[in-house]
């Protein structure tokens, strides 16, 4: 028998076919690496369309979200506008401050009161307004009668297509000086009450505002998400001897979990944002003093004040501390074992 018929041992076997797959078989040409990936010129060609499509929207993005931020230079001038009719031009020839309007940000009264009560209310709001969508969407997913459950939803939903002019206007005929409720307590014998210029009850005030407003908008999206609870699972645990609040606790939550942390991570990143046009529109007959927050603080001082480059300031700082609770939420919500606004 000659040389090359003998049979080799396992060992060698295994170690000439790696050594061949790795040199790229017995031609010695290599394989590419990432063969299995298309390359970005095909998967431009590809998907062209597509690309097409989402052009007009991620120009409008850029054009009015990203561009506006190369403007917080200001932030670190003096600016005046009335240097030139061209906003560029006035930019480049407003003197430059440095840090100087911070400085003065930070030692201002007005600015960290403004920031109290900007956190009381996202606390508030968080507290009060959040969970009510979720229970709201509970119930409504509980009712069996399909024509009872659309009229509920779009009852619910109906406020949050009305302009902040006009739910304030609905809210001051009913709890204004001269509302509902002080004419009934006039008639009994009583003082009549003016809530809407309460300064204590204020903060309770705007809460209950966008509860009214917003909260039919926050019960689409929870019933979109029980929407894809598969019914055998209730019908499981209904065997395994659960009764409805423990079907609520061990399926309908675990259900909603993703979302609940999705949309919580959103709210904390506009923990800083508490409705402006709400807060503007009533801030005169409450005061500054429990009505000013960090977006009409910024409005106060750059368009009513002329000072533009103190109000940029505050936005920047403003823009700046809301970054850092988006991601340290989001990060909380990777520890939790969710998604949050991207993955990790």
């Amino acid at each position: 028998m000659s040389h090359s018929t003998v049979p080799r041992s396992r060992t060698e076997a295994d170690t000439t076919a790696r050594t061949a797959k790795a040199s790229g078989g017995a031609t010695g040409t290599r394989k590419a690496p990432h063969a299995g990936r298309l390359s970005l010129r095909i998967r431009l060609r590809r998907d062209r369309v597509l690309l097409l499509m989402t052009l007009p929207a991620v120009v409008l993005v850029l054009l009015f979200n990203y561009v506006p931020i190369l403007g917080n230079v200001v932030a670190f001038q003096d600016y005046d506008p009335y240097i030139s009719d061209n906003g560029v031009v006035s930019i480049l020839h407003s003197p430059w401050v440095g840090l100087e309007n911070f400085r003065a940000i930070f030692a201002d009264s007005a600015f960290w009161n403004a920031v109290q009560n900007t956190l009381v209310l996202f606390v508030l709001q968080l507290v009060l307004y959040f969970p009510i969508p979720i229970l709201l969407a509970l119930l409504i997913n509980s009712v069996v009668r399909p024509r009872v459950r659309a009229v509920a939803q779009a009852v619910l939903y109906l406020p949050h297509f009305f302009s902040w002019v006009l739910v304030i206007a609905v809210f001051q005929q009913l709890l204004g000086g001269a509302g509902l409720l002080s004419q009934l307590l006039r008639q009994h014998g009583y003082d009549g009450l003016d809530i809407m210029t309460d300064p204590t009850t204020f903060k309770f005030l705007v809460t209950a505002q966008s509860v009214w407003k917003d909260a039919g908008w926050g019960i689409i999206v929870f019933l979109a998400a029980l929407a894809s609870v598969s019914p055998d699972l209730y019908e499981a645990a209904a065997m395994d001897g659960a009764g409805r609040w423990r079907r609520i606790w061990h399926v309908t939550l675990p259900a909603l979990r993703p979302v609940i942390a999705l949309l919580l991570v959103l709210r904390v990143g506009d923990a800083l944002t508490v409705g402006f046009e709400q807060i503007l529109l009533q801030r005169d007959g409450v005061g500054p003093g429990a009505a000013e927050v960090l977006d009409t603080f910024v409005w106060w001082n750059g368009v009513r004040n002329q000072d533009f480059g103190y109000a940029a300031a505050a936005g920047l700082i403003k823009g700046v501390v809301s970054l850092g609770l988006v991601l340290a939420a989001n990060k909380v919500a990777h520890l939790m074992g969710e998604q949050g606004v991207y993955r990790k």
